[in-house]
């Protein structure tokens, strides 16, 4: 059986872990709300964009855009891959990474060379470990990113797409569903077909465009992949600190189970020493008398 001091310790010991886990648990809450608040500016300008985007793609051919032409011999595949910088969020990227490397195995099986936009550090160094090229690499921006750098990852897309470099491009990116869901989205968003990006939001309304049409969709067609890009970056990151926020809610909780229990240890082993004093005082009395 332990002795006291050990017990004692160890009660110590898991008492400062939840400390710091309850505080992680409230730097995690902070962020999540401010996540969520950008999600909310966000979304009414996408909303728009998107149906904006919907009746200019209804009708469009595609020989309008080169972003919208398909490729019939595909040889080169870009995954984006979406992650956090830091740990200790449950299996959050874990799922997204299994995701990601599942996708580059199918693409692999289909005969293609898959190449890897890592954005966060934990996805960098999990297809860095699985042995993948990775053209492109952000780390340590999931805290402080804007859309300068989903524009940035955007055109790179873009240009890579357009100089025959990749013939298709998927997004990996965790959607933030709500506190106790965040969910891996695989998403192609390289070659834009008319029928998909009609379907995003369409308003149903007929609309006459100055200027054209076509010169419409060449300035909004780059700009929705970029939209793209950083609607999976803020959802990565709201879900970051949701899976974050419940971890360290799980651990503060093993935490308290760990103290009762340490604390009924430390009890029984004191009552047990006490009894076994007890004993040695009665059994020297009864010799005294004897």
């Amino acid at each position: 059986m332990a002795s006291l001091r050990d017990v004692k310790t160890k009660i110590g010991a898991i008492k400062k872990t939840k400390q710091i886990t309850k505080a992680m648990n409230m730097v995690a809450s902070a962020k999540l709300r401010n996540a969520q608040s950008r999600i909310e500016r966000f979304k009414p300008y996408a909303q728009k964009f998107f149906e904006m985007l919907g009746d200019l793609a209804a009708g469009a051919d595609e020989s309008v855009h080169p972003l919208l032409a398909k490729r019939e011999e595909k040889k080169t595949v870009g995954i984006v891959l979406v992650t956090s910088d830091r740990g200790l969020c449950g299996s959050f990227n874990v799922n997204l990474i299994k995701a990601g490397l599942k996708l580059a195995k199918e693409k692999q099986a289909q005969g293609l060379n898959v190449k890897f936009y890592c954005v966060g550090k934990k996805g960098r160094d999990a297809v860095r470990k699985a042995e993948y090229e990775i053209l492109v690499q952000y780390r340590d921006v999931m805290n402080s990113f804007d859309f300068t750098l989903a524009s940035k990852l955007g055109q790179e897309l873009i240009n890579s797409f357009l100089d025959a470099t990749l013939d298709e491009v998927v997004l990996v990116y965790g959607e933030f569903i709500s506190m106790a869901r965040q969910v891996p989205v695989v998403q192609s968003i390289l070659p834009i077909s008319g029928e998909q990006a009609a379907e995003v939001k369409s308003s149903g309304k007929e609309y006459v465009y100055e200027p054209s049409v076509e010169g419409l969709l060449a300035e909004l067609l780059p700009r929705f992949i970029k939209v793209q890009v950083y609607r999976g970056m803020l959802d990565t990151s709201a879900s970051e600190h949701a899976a974050r926020m419940s971890a360290m809610n799980n651990a503060t909780r093993a935490c308290d189970d760990m103290t009762n229990a340490l604390t009924l240890l430390y009890n029984k082993t004191r009552q047990a020493s006490i009894t076994r004093d007890l004993m040695d005082i009665v059994g020297g009395a009864e010799a005294l008398k004897g």
